[in-house]
C-alpha cells in the first residue's frame, strides 16, 4: 500500500522537477517520460553524417524512429510547455502535435533545398557546363607576349647599339681596335706582311748581280766572283735583317701611335664602305674588308733608314692592304647598317617599353618583373652563345694564307669585346633585378632573409645605443621619411649608372653594393618609425 500511494505522487513530483520546477519556464528543460524500452543514446555517440543531404535523412530517420524519445525535447522547443508524463496506454498523445509540426517544417525545408539545388544544376546544364571566365583573364597571355617580345629584342638592341657606336663614334671605335697592335699574333702577321712588301720590291739578289757586273767592268774579278757566288746568301741575310728590324718596329710604341692614327683615318673609311660610298683607308676588295698599310710601311721605312738600311729609300710608295675580315654579304651588311642607324635609338626604348608594359599588364607585378628580368638575362646568355658560334664560323672561313688562325681569333675577340661587355652588364642587371624583386616578395625565403637582415641591423643599433651613440633628431627625421630616402637612393644610383657611360660588370656590382650600403644606413639610422612603433604589439 505504501508503494501504491507513493507512485502517483512521486511521478508528479519527478515530472514537475524535470519540467523546470516551480518558478521556471516549462520550456527550459523538457521532461523525459518514463516510457519502457531502450533509452536514447547520447548525442556524442551519434555518428556524423557523410554529407548535407545525408544529414537531413539521418535526422529525419531519428525523428521517425525515436519519436517517443524526442517528444519532450521537441515539445519544450516548439511549444514551450512541459510535457505531460506518459502513462501506460497513453502513447504520449499530448506531445504528438508539436513533434508532427516540427517534422513537417523540416520536410518542407529539405524539399525547398532540394528544389534549389535542382534549379542550379539546371542552369549549369543550360550554360553547357562552362565556367564563367574571370574578368581580366586576358592579362596573363598579353603580359607573357609583351615580355617575350622584349626579351627577343634585347639582343638585337645590344647589337644595334654596338654597331652604331662602332661606326658613328670614332673614339669608341679606336678604343675598341687600338689594343690589336699589342696582340702578338697581330704583330707577327703585320710584320710578315710589311716585310714581304719591302723585300719584294728590293730584290737584293738582283742588286748583288748588278754590283758584280760593275765590279767586272772595273777589272775587279775577285769581287765580281764573290758577288755572283754569294748573291743568294746576301739576299737572304738582308731580308732576314729587314724582317728583324720590321718586327722591332711593329712592336715599338711609335708603331702603336701610328696604328691609332691609322685607325682614326680608317674609321671614316668604314663609314664609306657600309654607306656604299667606298674609298678611304678601309675598303672592300674581292669580298674582303681591307686596311690600307701605306702609313705603316712609310713608318717602317723611316725606322729602317735610321738604322742604316738606306737602301729602303729606293722603295717607291706602296699601296698594300691588310685583310680584316671576309665580307661575302656586304650588301646585306650595308642594309643592316642603314637599318641600325635608323633604329639605334628606337630599339632600346622599344625593348624597355615592351618589358615595362608586360610587367604593368600582369596580375602579379612582382612575379612578372622577376620573369622579365630572368628573361633578359637568358637572352644575353643566348647572345653570348651565338657570338661563340659566329667565332667558329669566322675562323673556318678565313684562309690560312690570308690571315693565320691565331691572328684571326685575336681580331674577332677584339672586335666584339664591347658586345661581350654589354651583354655581361645586362646579364648582371637582370639577375640583380630578379633577386631584388624576389627578396621583396612574400615567399618564406624572402621573409626569412628580410628578418635576418633586420635583426642584424637591430642588433647593431642596440649595441650602438648601449655604447652611447644616439641619432637624435636626425634619426627621427630619417624614420619619418624612410620611404622617400629609399626612393632617392635608388634614383641616385640609377642616375650615376646612366651618366657613367658604358659601364662594365665591375662598375655595376660596385653600384649595387653602394645601393645596399645606403639602404642599410637608412634602416640603421632611422630604425622603426613612429607609426610602426605605435602599430607594434605593446607599442
Amino acid at each position: 500500500m505504501s508503494q501504491d500511494s507513493e507512485g502517483p505522487g512521486a511521478a508528479a513530483s519527478s515530472g514537475s522537477n524535470r519540467a523546470g520546477g516551480p518558478g521556471k519556464p516549462a520550456g527550459a528543460q523538457a521532461a523525459t517520460p518514463p516510457v519502457p524500452g531502450p533509452a536514447r543514446p547520447p548525442d556524442a555517440d551519434v555518428p556524423a553524417p557523410a554529407d548535407e543531404e545525408a544529414a537531413y535523412t539521418d535526422e529525419e530517420g531519428a525523428y521517425t524512429d525515436e519519436e517517443g524519445a524526442y517528444t519532450d525535447e521537441e515539445g519544450a522547443y516548439t511549444g514551450g510547455k512541459a510535457a505531460t508524463p506518459a502513462t501506460p496506454g497513453s502513447g504520449g498523445g499530448q506531445a504528438g502535435g508539436p513533434v508532427a509540426a516540427t517534422e513537417e517544417d523540416e520536410r518542407a525545408e529539405l524539399e525547398r533545398l532540394r528544389a534549389e539545388v535542382a534549379g542550379l544544376r539546371g542552369e549549369r546544364a543550360q550554360a553547357g557546363g562552362k565556367r564563367q571566365k574571370r574578368p581580366g583573364g586576358w592579362r596573363a597571355p598579353v603580359s607573357a607576349v609583351l615580355i617575350v617580345l622584349g626579351c627577343i629584342l634585347a639582343p638585337v638592341s645590344v647589337l644595334g647599339v654596338w654597331g652604331a657606336n662602332q661606326v658613328g663614334n670614332t673614339d669608341r671605335f679606336v678604343a675598341n681596335m687600338s689594343p690589336l697592335i699589342s696582340e702578338p699574333p697581330i704583330q707577327q702577321a703585320l710584320s710578315a706582311k710589311i716585310t714581304t712588301q719591302i723585300t719584294s720590291r728590293l730584290n737584293v739578289q738582283a742588286i748583288a748581280n748588278q754590283a758584280a757586273a760593275q765590279a767586272t767592268a772595273a777589272h775587279l774579278p775577285r769581287i765580281a766572283s764573290l758577288l755572283h757566288t754569294f748573291s743568294g746568301q746576301i739576299a737572304s741575310g738582308v731580308n732576314s735583317a729587314i724582317a728583324t728590324a720590321v718586327s722591332r718596329v711593329v712592336a715599338s710604341p711609335a708603331m702603336a701611335v701610328v696604328w691609332t692614327q691609322a685607325l682614326r683615318v680608317a674609321h671614316s673609311g668604314i663609314v664609306r664602305v657600309l654607306s656604299g660610298q667606298g674609298g678611304g683607308a678601309v675598303d672592300v676588295v674581292n669580298n674582303q674588308v681591307v686596311l690600307n698599310l701605306s702609313p705603316l710601311i712609310t713608318q717602317a721605312k723611316k725606322q729602317l733608314s735610321a738604322q742604316g738600311l738606306t737602301i729602303v729609300n729606293n722603295i717607291p710608295n706602296v699601296n698594300a692592304t691588310f685583310p680584316l675580315f671576309e665580307a661575302p654579304n656586304l650588301a646585306k651588311a650595308q642594309q643592316g647598317y642603314r637599318l641600325t642607324q635608323t633604329l639605334k635609338w628606337v630599339l632600346p626604348f622599344l625593348t624597355l617599353a615592351l618589358l615595362a608594359a608586360g610587367v604593368y599588364v600582369a596580375r602579379g607585378h612582382r612575379r612578372a618583373l622577376i620573369g622579365a628580368a630572368l628573361g633578359l638575362a637568358a637572352s644575353m646568355l643566348v647572345l653570348g652563345i651565338a657570338l661563340d658560334i659566329a667565332r667558329v664560323i669566322y675562323l673556318n672561313s678565313v684562309p690560312k694564307n690570308v690571315l693565320p688562325s691565331d691572328a684571326a681569333g685575336a681580331l674577332y675577340d677584339t672586335l666584339i669585346r664591347f658586345i661581350r661587355e654589354g651583354l655581361r652588364v645586362l646579364l648582371v642587371i637582370g639577375l640583380v633585378i630578379a633577386i631584388g624583386a624576389f627578396l621583396t616578395g612574400p615567399s618564406v625565403t624572402a621573409v626569412r632573409t628580410r628578418k635576418a637582415v633586420t635583426s642584424g641591423i637591430d642588433w647593431l643599433r642596440a649595441r650602438s645605443e648601449q655604447a652611447g651613440v644616439r641619432t637624435g633628431p636626425v634619426g627621427e627625421w630619417t624614420a619619418a621619411h624612410k620611404n622617400l630616402l629609399r626612393i632617392g637612393a635608388i634614383a641616385l644610383i640609377a642616375l650615376i649608372f646612366v651618366l657613367l657611360g658604358p659601364p662594365d660588370v665591375g662598375e655595376v656590382i660596385t653600384l649595387v653594393v653602394v645601393l645596399l650600403v645606403l639602404l642599410g644606413l637608412i634602416e640603421l639610422i632611422g630604425g622603426r618609425s613612429a607609426d610602426q612603433t605605435a602599430r607594434a604589439p605593446g607599442g
